[in-house]
């Protein structure tokens, strides 16, 4: 078990400025840190190890908790809240993932350095679907313009244009992947409510609320850090945690406005995913350990 400091005592300020509905699709204004108020919880325990050696993503469901580690064969994990005891665990086709949820039929894992979202079987770890990260590569945002082509084209003015050689007329969605890389990363923290898939981007610091049938951006947010990791519901509300600034955000999902926070001591254990589930909030540290604290 580690204590963690006290917290400062709430902070006297206005709500924050607000976006309105009909502008919930652009990104909202994040209120200063300093004027945030900050929620009192419990101190920070050390459930147990993790069955991996890097878990990076959270999910509570009434089966268990489930893990995705970052390690050798991206492995997913179900395990029991009270010991940690493996329920269930098989390797998954992602790459170096972090964030893990539950759509009540399938599990979606960042795959962080191949710039995708992956819907994979909840037994077997099977890949469903592959969809790409917003804000690491070109996405569809709704209420975005069509294509536009040129009206000259096809015309006397328009100039002909090589075929491709040797047959590559077929376009192959080719799936992007690199070495784990500080510059350039793509999904960590995976949500699910309502048929809509939440995630954060590292590269575009921002939360994306996506469409998961039309794979379409509803809605955006920015992210206070640098280093944004685990998505988890409390209610209404939209939890966001930040590894580098050591604190979970509280999100207001009309507004995109910061109504609290958590802040995390100095000697706390680092914040990769994250989960919430009766009460009590879960994350975990990629050095190898799932804590827990009540909220």
């Amino acid at each position: 078990m580690i204590s963690r400091r006290a917290f400062l005592s709430f902070a006297a300020v206005a709500p924050a400025a607000g976006v309105s509905r009909a502008a919930n699709a652009a990104a909202a204004d994040v209120p200063g840190l300093s004027s945030i108020p900050v929620r009192r919880v419990g101190k920070v325990e050390i459930a147990f190890r993790s069955p991996g050696p890097q878990p990076n993503g959270l999910q509570a469901t009434k089966e268990g908790l489930w893990i995705i580690d970052q390690s050798a064969g991206s492995r997913v994990t179900l395990v029991d809240y009270a010991d940690g005891k493996v329920l269930r665990s098989f390797d998954t086709d992602t790459v170096r993932p972090s964030g893990i949820t539950f759509d009540g039929e399938a599990l979606w894992i960042g795959s962080t350095f191949s710039y995708e979202n992956v819907r994979c079987n909840a037994t077997t770890g099977a890949v469903l679907e592959r969809r790409p990260t917003p804000g690491s590569i070109m996405y569809t945002m709704a209420g975005d313009p069509p294509q536009r082509r040129s009206p000259l084209a096809g015309g006397p003015m328009a100039q002909m244009r090589p075929g491709p050689a040797d047959g590559a007329g077929q376009e192959t969605l080719m799936r992007l992947t690199q070495q784990p890389s500080n510059r350039l990363q793509g999904a960590h923290g995976q949500e699910w409510r309502d048929g809509k898939l939440w995630t954060t981007s590292t590269s575009a610091r921002t939360i994306f609320c996506i469409d998961a049938k039309t794979w379409t951006v509803e809605r955006r947010f920015p992210v206070p850090g640098n280093r944004p990791h685990g998505l988890a519901f409390e209610g209404r509300y939209l939890w966001h945690g930040d590894s580098n600034l050591a604190a979970f955000f509280k999100y207001d999902p009309d507004t995109g406005g910061i109504v609290e926070k958590i802040q995390l001591g100095d000697a706390d254990p680092v914040a990769h995913g994250l989960t919430i589930w009766n009460g009590t909030l879960w994350y975990c540290d990629d050095v190898g350990v799932v804590c827990k604290m009540k909220i």
